[in-house]
Parts: structure tokens; C-alpha cells; sequence
């Protein structure tokens, strides 16, 4: 499976609010004024904290791809809805924000599963440069919605 980073335009809307500050109160912004976090050594798996919600979705903070040649794709895995444990499936994307100041690039969203575990991580973008800032976004079923995944890059 090969996702390549292109741009999308379901995600216009959603740019269009982070460009207007539309977020939700006291929480970071994306576009030139936002600073990327720390790139983390080697392919590590983190868990990012939420940062906004907007259109239908919970960002992460910004996270940059760390600068090495061996990381080049961003997965998702350890899915899990807090308030319902049974429910590990969630749609997901990336956004890319050029450091050039171009527009935003979106991923076309992946459902992605865990089943336990040793579930395999799930690929939400292939190819991905070093030193990249992103997010992490997923689409909630229901308003208040908490889920909790690793990403790997």
C-alpha cells in the first residue's frame, strides 16, 4: 500500500479554520506562526497530546520528522476510545505544514485497527522528508470523543 502526501480537498475547510484561528480556545495554532516540537532520534513511537478541535476532528500537536533517512513513513497504532475500550478503529490523517509557507498538504484519511497488542502499526503517509512539521488528525464518532494512539516516525 502506497499513500503518498498530496494534497486533499476535504481538508480545505478545516485549513481554512486553522488559518482563521476558528480552534478551539487556549490551544496552539498551526500555519507560520507555530513552532514545531522536537524532533525525537531514530523511528520512536510516541503518544501526542491533543491540541484542537476543528471540523469534525482532534489534531495533535505539531510534531516534526526527526532527521534520519531509516524514518520515512508515519503509522498509527495502540487505538483505543477511552470511554468505550471494545471500539480500536479510527479514520485518520496527516497534515503537512511546508516550511516554504505553501499551503498545508493533507494525507487522504485510513481507517486504521488495532487488534491487540502486537497489532501491526497502520501507514497514514509514506516518503515523508526529514524535519517535517505535522499532525496527527482523527474524525470523531460522537462529540467528547477521547482516543488514545501511538504514531511512529
Amino acid at each position: 500500500m502506497n499513500r503518498r502526501i498530496r494534497p486533499l480537498a476535504a481538508v480545505t475547510a478545516l485549513t481554512a479554520l486553522l488559518a482563521a484561528g476558528l480552534v478551539a480556545p487556549g490551544t496552539a495554532q498551526a500555519g507560520s506562526g507555530a513552532t514545531p516540537g522536537p524532533a525525537a532520534h531514530g523511528c520512536a513511537p510516541l503518544r501526542p497530546e491533543s491540541d484542537f478541535y476543528a471540523g469534525g476532528r482532534v489534531a495533535t500537536v505539531l510534531l516534526t520528522v526527526p532527521e534520519n533517512p531509516t524514518c520515512t513513513t508515519i503509522s498509527v497504532s495502540h487505538i483505543v476510545d477511552v470511554a468505550a475500550p471494545a471500539d480500536r478503529c479510527q479514520d485518520f490523517l496527516v497534515i503537512f505544514y511546508p516550511t516554504d509557507g505553501s499551503e498545508p498538504v493533507a494525507t487522504e484519511p485510513v481507517t486504521a485497527c488495532s487488534h491487540g497488542p502486537r497489532s501491526r502499526p497502520v501507514v497514514l503517509a509514506t516518503d515523508v522528508p526529514d524535519g517535517a512539521p505535522y499532525r496527527v488528525l482523527y474524525e470523531i464518532d460522537y462529540l467528547g470523543q477521547d482516543v488514545r494512539f501511538t504514531v511512529r516516525h
